[in-house]
């Protein structure tokens, strides 16, 4: 049996963390015969809870699970990590502009960096999942710069794998008859679901999405606005957060990361820009077409880009580098 590895869950008494830290304790992610230290971060008020939280992650007699750390302390919480999924964040409040929420943000992330800076294993692999997503996750990576910027993304596979599933739907096909969606850009409404480069296997034959779903019009319209909306649109219907799609994207991005893309296909991550070979801004993290192999991403180059995904990439961007500039005015304060 393999050594443990330690894995910590930030705002892990919410409700994404409730859907996520199942599928993690029981192999789903980081395989079948990985034990895990599962440690558990939250705020002091919410210990309670986390308490609860343990009780049942017992109850559950997960084979895997060698051991749960509820703990309201960062030192304690990044000590010695492998993984780190960041979920707890400030959420957005009625009435709150963005640039409030970016301040509280920016404060959250900054103290997070510097403890994964100070006390986790240098290897760590980052996930930022809390919104702002791109830019917390940006100042997470600046706060602790003895860590590669490359050990750090942000989740846009609950993007991705909305639009997927939307595609799916059209060709009256299974999920994973889609491959190759890519999701440009900041886990915000200006993301833009692109799939001038997505397959869609039907009866056995692979067809380009556009040859498939026949339709340019739904394709530029409402299909790229039902995806940019989708969270607003759960919100609206359940009075919550979409908690289970974002456990499982959870789970889909770092099992990728541990054990690497399928040949020929790609998928999406918000990732450093550096590099980059589509002229996005490269002190950002935006999130591109990724390829996985021995726990490196690369940005999958050289795609064709027509002029309506140039526009689209390049307003997501401009969201972006605003969201930065401002966060970085705060992280000098």
């Amino acid at each position: 049996m393999a050594e443990p590895i330690r894995v910590v869950v930030t705002g892990a008494a919410g409700q994404i963390a409730y859907s996520l830290l199942y599928s993690i304790a029981k192999g789903d992610v980081f395989g079948k015969d990985q034990p895990i230290i599962l440690i558990l971060l939250d705020i002091p008020p919410m210990l309670p809870v986390l308490d609860g939280v343990v009780m049942e992650l017992q109850d559950c007699a997960l084979p895997l699970l060698r051991e749960v750390i509820p703990t309201d302390k960062v030192e304690v919480g990044f000590k010695d990590i492998d993984a780190a999924i960041l979920v707890g964040s400030m959420p957005r409040k009625e009435g709150m502009e963005r640039k409030d929420l970016l301040k509280a943000n920016v404060a959250i992330f900054k103290t997070q960096g510097a403890a994964l800076d100070k006390y986790a294993k240098k290897t760590v692999k980052v996930l930022v999942v809390g919104n702002p997503a791109n830019t917390n996750c940006l100042i997470a990576s600046k706060s602790a710069p003895s860590i590669p910027k490359e050990n750090f993304s942000c989740l846009t596979r609950l993007d991705h794998n909305r639009a997927c599933s939307q595609v799916a739907m059209r060709c009256g096909v299974s999920a994973d008859s889609v491959k190759n969606v890519i999701i440009w850009g900041n886990h915000s409404s200006t993301q833009y679901p692109d799939v001038h480069h997505t397959k869609v296997n039907i009866h056995g034959t692979e067809v380009a999405a556009y040859d498939a779903i026949k339709n340019d019009a739904w394709l530029r319209g409402d299909f790229i606005s039902t995806v940019q909306l989708r969270g607003a649109a759960v919100i609206k219907a359940r009075k919550l957060s979409s908690a289970m799609s974002a456990a499982k994207a959870i789970c889909d991005h770092m099992r990728d990361i541990w054990f690497g893309t399928k040949e020929g296909e790609f998928i999406s991550m918000g990732v450093y820009a550096g590099g980059n070979s589509y002229g996005i801004p490269e002190d950002l993290i935006y999130s591109f077409p990724i390829q996985i192999k021995n726990k490196t991403w690369k940005i999958v180059d050289g795609l064709p880009i027509n002029d309506f995904s140039r526009a689209k990439m390049d307003a997501t961007a401009a969201e972006l580098v605003e969201e930065r500039d401002t966060a970085l005015d705060f992280l000098s304060q």
